[in-house]
Formats: structure tokens, C-alpha cells, sequence
């Protein structure tokens, strides 16, 4: 199950940096999205980071010109067709990611591999309305991926044993370490990591210290590069809410429910850094 061609459906945040690791790796990538300008702002955004790493010396120029020819992008599913694997980087909505999943089923040959980069949705509630259980896997990977090393493997009880291994293999082959989980809502890192986050919002919600304050402590006392706050802005509070909903429906845990803040947060558009506001003003 040699993979060669890779299809990557959004091309936003998650989705253009899976495409540039994907490219920088030697494979040939086509990245589909629902509009023109969708689509010509995740190139732009590919186009820049390289251009970035040209500037400090990373990569040449030629290198730059080689890694952006692999990559092509379309609004038609149907040009995925082709792809030896298909990786899924849309919002955290069951109901998309399945109606996604089912229009490349009936285009696509028995062989091409199907995986989700969901954040939290497990493999079977995807992989139950194609014809190819067998083939589906998820390839979990985190933000900003050109730069994260972790990719979660994601094996659901159908995936089958080449399947399994193709994924792990394609994961190497892009200088990721992979990790293998079972097919369980929010796998390893956002099992632990969202209860975390919702503390901090509560910790803020009930006044114990200022949002720098909070970060501060966390970075210098733990050790961590980024506070959760600063980090729950780099991840989208909206993305957030989304994780915390599926997993507090799936676990029934108080740790898992999403604070009121959280919540009159996204209400108000104030998702982050991408929106310009979330727990930090940019």
C-alpha cells in the first residue's frame, strides 16, 4: 500500500499546513475547498510560510519552487479521486465529515485509503457510512503541523493491519512520531489537554488571577511554551467549545463541560486569533 498522492479536503489552518508537510515530504498533494477564495487564501498562507523559510535560510529557492509544484488545488471533490490516501481537515461536525466521507466513497477505487484529522470524533462513526471500514484511520495531526512533531494513529477495530501500517509509515515518512490509540473520543492529547484548558477558563471566570497572570504561572511553573489561555486562543475557542461539547456528551464528566465563558465567548464571534479577539485582544 505504497502511498504516493495525497488529497487533503480544507485548506485552513489544520488543512494547509497537513498539505505543506505533505509536499515538503515528497508527495504529490491536490487540496480541495468550497470556494475559490477559500482555497487562495490556504495557498497564500503555504505560499508565505515558504517563502518565510527561504528568507531565513531553510530552503532555496529551487527547493521552494519544487515543493510548491507538487501542490495543486480544486473545488471538486471528484478530482480526489485518484489519491492513494484522502485526509479529512474540516470542522468538528459529525454530519459534514460523514457527508464528506460518503461522496468520496462512491468516486474513489477500493484501495485508496480514507483518514480524519478530527480533533476528537472517533473513526467508526465515520467510517460506518463508507464501503471501506477497513480503509479508514486517523491520522490526528496538531498545530502548527509543519512544525509538531506528534501525529495520533488513530485504529478504529475494523481498520485492517495494512491500513494501520500504511499510516504509521506515511506519518514517518513525513519526520512525524507517530503515537497509536484505539478508536475513542478525543484520543490521547485532548483526553487530557481539554480538561486542562476548561480549567483555566474557569480559574479565569472565578477571578483567581488575571489571564497573564495565569499563563505566566503555568509556563514558568510547568515548564510549558505556551500558557493555556494564549493557547486556547491559538486553537479557536470555537474548536474548543466543539471538542469539549462531543466529549462532555460522550463521558457525561464535569471536567469535559464547557464553561459559560467559553460559551458567551464564541456566542460573540471572539474565537481567537483568527477573529482578531478571544481571551487576548490582537
Amino acid at each position: 500500500m505504497e502511498i504516493k498522492s495525497v488529497g487533503v479536503i480544507g485548506c485552513g489552518l489544520m488543512g494547509s499546513g497537513i498539505v505543506q508537510m505533505s509536499a515538503i515530504s515528497g508527495f504529490d498533494v491536490i487540496v480541495r475547498e468550497i470556494s475559490e477564495q477559500y482555497l487562495a487564501t490556504g495557498l497564500g498562507k503555504i505560499s508565505s510560510q515558504l517563502e518565510k523559510a527561504v528568507a531565513k535560510g531553510r530552503m532555496d529557492s529551487a527547493k521552494q519552487e519544487e515543493i510548491l509544484a507538487r501542490i495543486s488545488g480544486t473545488t471538486d471533490l471528484a478530482d480526489l479521486a485518484e489519491c492513494d490516501l484522502i485526509i479529512e481537515a474540516v470542522t468538528e461536525n459529525v454530519e459534514l465529515k460523514q457527508e464528506t466521507w460518503k461522496t468520496l466513497d462512491a468516486i474513489c477505487p477500493a484501495n485508496t485509503i480514507f483518514a480524519s484529522n478530527t480533533s476528537s470524533i472517533p473513526m467508526h462513526i465515520q467510517a460506518v457510512v463508507t464501503n471501506r471500514q477497513d480503509r479508514f484511520v486517523g491520522l490526528h495531526f496538531f498545530n502548527p503541523v509543519p512544525v509538531m512533531k506528534l501525529v495520533e494513529v488513530i485504529r478504529a477495530a475494523t481498520t485492517s493491519d495494512d491500513t494501520y501500517e500504511a499510516a504509521m509509515q506515511f506519518a514517518r515518512s513525513c519526520r512525524k512520531v507517530p503515537v497509536s490509540c484505539i478508536d475513542t473520543v478525543g484520543f490521547i492529547v485532548n483526553r487530557l489537554l481539554t480538561p486542562y484548558l476548561l480549567d483555566a477558563i474557569r480559574a479565569l471566570e472565578a477571578g483567581i488571577a488575571t489571564a497573564e497572570d495565569i499563563d505566566t504561572g503555568m509556563k514558568l511553573g510547568c515548564g510549558h511554551p505556551m500558557g493555556p489561555l494564549e493557547l486556547l486562543d491559538f486553537v479557536g475557542l470555537d474548536t474548543v467549545l466543539a471538542i469539549a461539547e462531543i466529549m462532555y456528551e460522550e463521558f457525561k464528566l464535569p471536567q469535559y463541560e464547557a464553561p459559560e465563558m467559553l460559551r458567551r465567548l464564541v456566542k460573540e464571534g471572539k474565537t481567537g486569533r483568527k477573529s482578531g479577539t478571544g481571551i487576548y485582544t490582537y
